[in-house]
C-alpha cells in the first residue's frame, strides 16, 4: 500500500470524525475507547503494509487531533458563553498548576538542569504529560444525560470483551513463531524506537520466563494492544465500571467473564492487586458487602493463579538465539528465580529496584532533569534514562519534586472528589470511576499507566465526567 493512498483514505475517515466530533465532543471518548484497542495492531499492520516514517506518524496521530478539536470546541463554547460548563473544583486548580509546571519545563534549557534530551523526546514527553490533563478538561467540559454514560459504559464493556476473546484467541491458536515473523518486531524496533530483547525480538513481556533454558516459556495474552499491561489495564478499568453499572445481567456476566478469563491470562499480577484495590473503594462507595467479597477472592485468585497459570498457559520454545540472551540475562543476575510468586522474579525485581532508583534520584535532584528524560520517553530517543516505570518518579525526573508532588495532588484530590461524590449521590457512574480510578493510581505505583493511551484519554475523560456535583444532568 502507498502511503499517499493511505493519507487519502485516513483523511476521508478523519474528517468526517472530527466533524462529528466539533459537533458532540463526547464523540472523541467513544472513537477512543474504539480505536486505541486496536490502535497497536492496526498501526503495526499498516508498517508491514509499507506505510513507514512520517505518514505513519501522521496516521498514529488521529488521537491527539481529535482531542484537539474537542478541545477547541470546548474553548469556543466557553468564549462565547464566558463560562465553564463546570463549577470550579480543587482538582481543577491542581492540573492546570501541573500543566503549567510540564510546559515550563518543556522550553527551560536542559543544560541547567542536567538532562541530555533532545527536541524530539521532549516533544514526546510534552505529549505523555499533557494528554491526561487535555482529557480529564473535555470529560469535565461535556454534559450528557443519563443514558450517554449507559452507551459509554457498554462500549467500554463490549470493547474489553471483545480485546480479551482475540487475546484468548491468539494464546492458544496463533504459534509464537508467527509474532517473530510478524511487522509487529519492526514496527516496534524501527518505527517506535524501543529495545526489546524478548524472544524473537519482541517486547520482553509478550510470555513468561519460566527460568529454564530447556523448559521454553508461557505465552501472556497480548492481543489488539500488542502487550499484556495495556490489556490489563483496560480490563480493570471495564471490571470495575461493569460492577458498579450492574444493568442487564444476562449479558454483562457473561461479558464480564470473558473479561476476567482475559485479565488472568494476561498474567499481571499487579493488575489484579489493583482490581482488588478498587473493588475495595466501590465497597466503600456503594455502601454494599459483595464488592469486598469479590475484593477478597480476586486476593485469594491472584495467589492460586500463580500457580495454576504454568499448567494452562500456552507455552512456547526459545530460538538459539533466546537462549544466548536468557544465559547472558542469568550470568548478569545470577540469584533471580523463575517462580512468579518469588520476590527475586525478574519482573517483580526490576520493578522493585526501578522504584527505589527513581525515588533516590527524585530526593538527590529535586530540581529534576527536564522532559524526556525518564520512562519510556528517554528509552525509545536513547536518552539516558533517570526514573522509570513509576509515573511518581518518572514525573519527579522530569519536572523535580515539586512536579510530582503537583502530580501525586492532582490525582489524590480527584480520587477524593469521586469518592466524595459517589458517597454523596449514590450514582454509579461515580462509584464506578471513583474505583476505576483508584486502581490505576496503585498501578502508577509501579508502571507508567498514563504512557497507556488508552489509560490517559479515556480513564482521565470518564474522572472529569464524573466530577460533578449532580448524577443527572442536561445534554
Amino acid at each position: 500500500m502507498s502511503s499517499g493512498l493511505a493519507i487519502a483514505v485516513y483523511a476521508v475517515l478523519l474528517v468526517p470524525a472530527a466533524i462529528l466530533v466539533w459537533r458532540r465532543p463526547v464523540f472523541a471518548l467513544y472513537a477512543w475507547i474504539v480505536g486505541l484497542a486496536a490502535h497497536n495492531a492496526v498501526m503495526a499492520a499498516l508498517y508491514g503494509a509499507g506505510i513507514r516514517g512520517g505518514a505513519l506518524t501522521a496516521l498514529q496521530a488521529w488521537k491527539e487531533l481529535l482531542l484537539g478539536v474537542a478541545l477547541a470546541r470546548v474553548a469556543r463554547e466557553v468564549l462565547r458563553t464566558r463560562r465553564l460548563a463546570f463549577r470550579t473544583h480543587v482538582a481543577d486548580v491542581f492540573a492546570v498548576v501541573f500543566a503549567a509546571v510540564v510546559c515550563v519545563y518543556a522550553v527551560l534549557p536542559q543544560d541547567w538542569l542536567g538532562g541530555t534530551a533532545d527536541r524530539s523526546a521532549i516533544g514526546l514527553a510534552l505529549k505523555h504529560d499533557l494528554v491526561p490533563v487535555g482529557a480529564y478538561f473535555l470529560g469535565r467540559s461535556v454534559i450528557l444525560r443519563r443514558e450517554e454514560l449507559v452507551r459509554l459504559v457498554w462500549t467500554v464493556v463490549g470493547t474489553a470483551a471483545a480485546v480479551a476473546v482475540v487475546g484468548l484467541l491468539d494464546d492458544f491458536f496463533v504459534p509464537i513463531s508467527w509474532w517473530r515473523k510478524s511487522a509487529v518486531v519492526a514496527y516496534f524496533h524501527k518505527h517506535l524506537g524501543y529495545d526489546y530483547h524478548g524472544t524473537g525480538g519482541l517486547p520482553e513481556n509478550f510470555v513468561f520466563n519460566n527460568g529454564g533454558d530447556t523448559h521454553g516459556f508461557y505465552r501472556r495474552l497480548v492481543s489488539t494492544f500488542l502487550g499484556p499491561l495495556a490489556s490489563a489495564y483496560m480490563f480493570v478499568v471495564a471490571l470495575l465500571l461493569g460492577a458498579a453499572f450492574l444493568r442487564r445481567p444476562r449479558i454483562l456476566v457473561p461479558l464480564s467473564a470473558l473479561i476476567l478469563a482475559g485479565l488472568l491470562f494476561t498474567f499481571s499480577r499487579s493488575s489484579l492487586l489493583a482490581l482488588s484495590a478498587g473493588l475495595i473503594v466501590l465497597a466503600f462507595v456503594m455502601r454494599r458487602w459483595w464488592p469486598l467479597a469479590a475484593a477478597i477472592a480476586t486476593l485469594a485468585v491472584s495467589v492460586a493463579w500463580v500457580h495454576v497459570f504454568p499448567h494452562v498457559a500456552p507455552t512456547g520454545k526459545w530460538t538459539q538465539q533466546d537462549l544466548v540472551q536468557q544465559r547472558n540475562h542469568a550470568r548478569a543476575q545470577p540469584g533471580a528465580s523463575g517462580s512468579a510468586g518469588s520476590i527475586d522474579e525478574p519482573s517483580i525485581h526490576s520493578h522493585w529496584i526501578s522504584l527505589r532508583e527513581g525515588v533516590r534520584t527524585v530526593v538527590h535532584h529535586p530540581q529534576g532533569y527536564g522532559l524526556g528524560n525518564a520512562g519510556q520517553t528517554a528509552s525509545r530517543t536513547g536518552t539516558p534514562v533517570k526514573a522509570g516505570e513509576s509515573n511518581y518518579t518518572e514525573i519527579g525526573a522530569e519536572t523535580g519534586l515539586f512536579g510530582a508532588l503537583l502530580w501525586i495532588a492532582w490525582g489524590l484530590t480527584l480520587f477524593a472528589g469521586l469518592v466524595t461524590i459517589s458517597l454523596q449521590t449514590r450514582w454509579w457512574a461515580a462509584a464506578g470511576v471513583a474505583a476505576a480510578f483508584g486502581a490505576a493510581l496503585v498501578l502508577a505505583v509501579q508502571t507508567d499507566v498514563i504512557g497507556d493511551p488508552w489509560m490517559a484519554y479515556c480513564l482521565w475523560a470518564f474522572a472529569g465526567i464524573a466530577l460533578r456535583p449532580l448524577p443527572i444532568l442536561r445534554e
